[in-house]
C-alpha cells in the first residue's frame, strides 16, 4: 500500500520544499468527498503505479485508506520528471469516467510492407462502475494494412462500459514509412 501525507501548507512555497525533499504534490478527489491534498514519495508512487494489477490500487493518507485511480499527471517539459498528479477515488457503485489505457496485441500486416503503427489515443474515456472496469482495451491488429484505423466504433465495448469519446475518433492506424 502506498503511504503519503497531507500537505499543510498549499502555496508555492511549501510545495518547492517538498519538491526538494523528494516529495511528489498530489491531489485526491471523489464525489460527495473533500478534496485532499496530499504528498507521496515519488519513487515509491512510481514503483506502485508500475506494479499494479487494475487500474485503481491503494493509497494511506493519514488515518484515511482508499482505492484510487490516477486521472491525470503533469511533468517538467524537458526533464520529463512526475511535478503533480491527479488521483480520483473509486467508490464502489458510482459511475463515473475513467481513462482505459489502449493495449495493441498482435503483429499487423502492414508492419511486413514497411508500415508503421500509430497509436493516436493511448488511453479511451469511458464511463463505468470500478467493478466492471477493464484493466485495458485490447485492440487486435494482426489484419491491419497500410493506411486501415481501428476506431472507436470499430471496437466492442466491454459489458456495462460506455465509450464517451466520439465514434468516429481513430484510436489505432498503420501508416507508410517515410
Amino acid at each position: 500500500m502506498l503511504e503519503g501525507i497531507v500537505r499543510e501548507s498549499i502555496g508555492k512555497k511549501g510545495t518547492k520544499e517538498l519538491r526538494r525533499d523528494g516529495y511528489l504534490i498530489a491531489n485526491i478527489y471523489g464525489k460527495g468527498l473533500e478534496n485532499i491534498n496530499a504528498a507521496f514519495k515519488e519513487n515509491e508512487y512510481i514503483r506502485t503505479v508500475r506494479n499494479k494489477d487494475t487500474l485503481a490500487f491503494p493509497v494511506k493518507i493519514g488515518a484515511n485508506e482508499m482505492n484510487v485511480v490516477v486521472q491525470s499527471y503533469e511533468s517538467h517539459a524537458v526533464t520529463g520528471k512526475l511535478l503533480h498528479v491527479d488521483l480520483m477515488v473509486a467508490q464502489p457503485n458510482i459511475v463515473t469516467h475513467y481513462m482505459v489505457p489502449v493495449e495493441p496485441v498482435g503483429e499487423a500486416i502492414g508492419l511486413k510492407n514497411k508500415g508503421l503503427v500509430n497509436l493516436s489515443k493511448r488511453r479511451l474515456r469511458v464511463k463505468a462502475k470500478i467493478e466492471d472496469l477493464p484493466k485495458a482495451i485490447v485492440i487486435d491488429m494482426t489484419d491491419m494494412d497500410i493506411g486501415d484505423a481501428k476506431l472507436i466504433r470499430d471496437i466492442d465495448a466491454p459489458e456495462n462500459v460506455k465509450f464517451t469519446d466520439s465514434d468516429r475518433v481513430a484510436i489505432i492506424s498503420i501508416i507508410k514509412a517515410k
